[in-house]
């Protein structure tokens, strides 16, 4: 691959996916992508880039899904989903009880163990959520890993990533040497091929929106305008659960931190007036 060819696929990828290649990141490309080029039977990353640049779209989505996909396990990190049981669904059964309704939206689900961990969660809370509706949204670039996702199946290897011994009897049957979610969960989540670069006021509002692990390879100015769109799309008391490497302080006032419980956050609509319509930003009317 010559440094011509990085630079066009640095900039193809960040176009379509928001995906932010540093400069030295030349041999996560080779190690993603060589076995691609060869499975596509060309000689090398240059032939692929080539036939690319003649208008292989089909490659092209290709390539990009192979650069996205990245790594999960089941209840990743562990905290997140400490937090969605014990602070963020007992805050939202009272403040909708009314109404009975949750909304939850997982984007960059990947291959579906964070929303399939997010339903494990709702279901284990038994007799509290009955005669709820209960969504959980899972979106994700990449058409497939939404497949499999879907599929619900997962080797050995990845049920013991992360899933407690007690989850996977009660929630798994084993189809030979491969284990599948049972149906009950897998009809909670609902998949939905996204991009997170373009517009997504067509899914709605949301109570929780898990967004994690994923802004950490876009740029400044793409997480910026990531973070604007999410509180748009989520209601007032909501609650944005984000990875351990990531935060919104120094990048938006849109969100606040959860004053206890790190990752977690919630909509700061009272000092974000440029959510307001029509009014400015506060940059725009020091401005004027």
């Amino acid at each position: 691959m010559t440094p011509l060819d990085f630079e066009y696929l640095r900039k193809l990828l960040k176009e379509r996916s928001g995906l932010d290649l540093a400069a030295d990141k030349q041999y996560l490309v080779e190690s993603r992508l060589t076995p691609l080029a060869r499975k596509a039977g060309f000689s090398g990353i240059g032939d692929l880039v080539q036939k690319m640049k003649n208008g292989a779209a089909a490659l092209t989505v290709d390539v990009v899904e192979a650069m996205t996909t990245n790594e999960t396990f089941f209840f990743r990190d562990k905290t997140p989903f400490d937090h969605l049981r014990e602070t963020v669904i007992p805050a939202l059964l009272e403040a909708r009880a009314a109404r009975r309704n949750l909304r939850i939206w997982c984007a960059a689900g990947s291959t579906g163990q964070e929303p399939y961990s997010i339903a494990m969660c709702l279901k284990e809370c038994g007799p509290v959520l009955t005669g709820w509706r209960t969504e959980i949204i899972a979106t994700d670039l990449s058409n497939e890993v939404l497949e499999k996702s879907r599929a619900g199946l997962y080797s050995q290897f990845e049920v013991q990533r992360g899933l407690p011994i007690q989850l996977l009897i009660k929630y798994f049957k084993q189809v030979g040497e491969l284990w599948q979610i049972n149906p009950d969960i897998r009809a909670m989540v609902q998949h939905r091929q996204l991009n997170l670069l373009q517009d997504f006021s067509h899914l709605g509002t949301f109570d929780v929106i898990f967004c994690r692990n994923v802004l950490i390879y876009f740029n400044q100015e793409t997480k910026i305008g990531v973070f604007t769109r999410l509180a748009k799309q989520m209601e007032a008391d909501g609650f944005l659960a984000l990875g351990a490497a990531e935060t919104v302080v120094g990048l938006t006032d849109a969100f606040k931190p959860h004053p206890d419980k790190r990752g977690l956050y919630r909509p700061n609509r009272v000092c974000s007036p440029a959510l307001v319509p029509g009014m400015p930003s506060p940059k725009a009317a020091a401005r004027a």
